[in-house]
């Protein structure tokens, strides 16, 4: 997910701009470079060409400590207790791949850091029981940081918070206004250190993620993921390359907001719609607009005994080479999304949703998508 921006977020770090309808239909393919790096059980799969494996969906943790978006601008005991119960519920159903970031409920946007928060819960866990669990975490390509040195500085940081000697995967979140070469030089030597077992970037367009993978591989070392916004009413990653490239180059699109940050899951409707930011996003009106889509999606959710939520992550999972990684606030939320694992729709069924979703205007992502 990206940095929250000013201005009412569309997703984390987004801003509410409207989009345009695709001129084309999308297919996906059928069969991508990474798509043979599925582990044996099934279970799970590699990040990109990295040989690090996680689980087909992962768990977002940037709610985790927030009282600037999520939480009712409040955070207590009792969110605590919560969002350690999403954890345990999680891998109790097993799911096993978190993703956090060092801005995730730190400083001003938060009341305690997500990636202490889940140190932590990662610690009681395994003091109970031997757990394997894969961490990402993301670099802040704030303005004032300069060079490689910047992001192994950084990178240590969030290694103290969340009590380990190293992640399995460490991200850029978002491209920076200038220094890119020297952030993915930073990269490099964290792999090379050993203290990262791979790395992706966040929120990058195709030449950037082009250009990125192309002086990662000058060093050796690849590039596994680009997390980016996706869901069924947000496929821009569709329409500006970013997919395709993904697939064509063997990196892994990790889906953020995968479920629109609840606008997908039935949860809301014109009368009741999200409180707080999101409400200024997911409005009456767009609710209104909504409706018949997410009716269509509870309708194939019944022949399967599914509700919209695990629909909706199911359809990001049929797209072939992308790992959703939606919020989970609490055990309830956890398990619901355990539910979109194990079975397929069908082709039909994807390409039904995706006509009735292309009715829907969306909202616009993170403006560096386009940069």
């Amino acid at each position: 997910m990206a940095l929250q921006v000013a201005g009412g977020p569309g997703c984390c770090g987004c801003l509410p701009l409207l989009g345009q309808r695709p001129t084309a239909a999308f297919r996906p393919p059928r069969a991508v470079a990474s798509e043979g790096a599925a582990v044996e059980d099934g279970s799970k799969v590699m990040l990109g060409g990295s040989g690090v494996a996680v689980t087909k969906l992962g768990i977002g943790a940037w709610s985790w400590g927030d009282t600037t978006y999520w939480n009712d601008f409040q955070w207590d005991d009792r969110k605590l207790k919560d969002a350690k119960g999403a954890f345990d519920a999680s891998v109790d159903s097993g799911i096993t791949f978190f993703d956090t970031a060092e801005v995730y409920g730190a400083g001003v946007s938060g009341a305690i850091n997500s990636e202490s928060l889940l140190g932590r819960f990662i610690k009681e866990r395994k003091e109970k029981e031997g757990v394997e669990v894969a961490i990402a975490t993301k670099f802040a390509a704030l303005p004032w940081r300069f060079g490689r040195g910047s992001v192994i500085s950084a990178l240590k940081g969030s290694l103290s918070r969340l009590g380990v000697s190293s992640v399995e995967s460490y991200q850029l979140h978002w491209p920076g206004i200038w220094g890119n070469e020297g952030y993915l030089d930073g990269l490099a030597d964290a792999y090379e250190q050993g203290l990262v077992k791979s790395v992706g970037v966040s929120n990058y367009s195709e030449k950037r993620l082009r250009d990125a993978h192309e002086r990662l591989k000058k060093r050796g070392v690849p590039l596994a993921s680009n997390q980016v916004n996706y869901s069924l009413i947000y496929r821009n990653p569709e329409e500006n390359g970013v997919k395709a490239a993904c697939d064509e180059l063997g990196i892994t699109l990790i889906a953020y907001s995968p479920i629109a940050q609840g606008a997908l899951t039935g949860k809301y409707t014109p009368a009741n719609p999200p409180t707080g930011p999101r409400g200024r996003i997911y409005t009456s009106d767009f609710l209104s607009k909504l409706q018949p889509l997410i009716n269509k999606i509870r309708e194939i959710g019944g022949s399967y005994d599914k509700t919209p939520t695990q629909v909706v992550l199911n359809w990001l999972i049929c797209q072939g080479n992308v790992v959703p990684i939606p919020g989970a606030k609490n055990a309830e939320q956890a398990r619901e999304f355990a539910g979109a694992l194990g079975w397929l729709l069908t082709e039909q069924e994807v390409e039904e949703l995706r006509s009735m979703a292309r009715e829907v205007k969306p909202v616009m992502g993170f403006p560096v998508e386009k940069l």
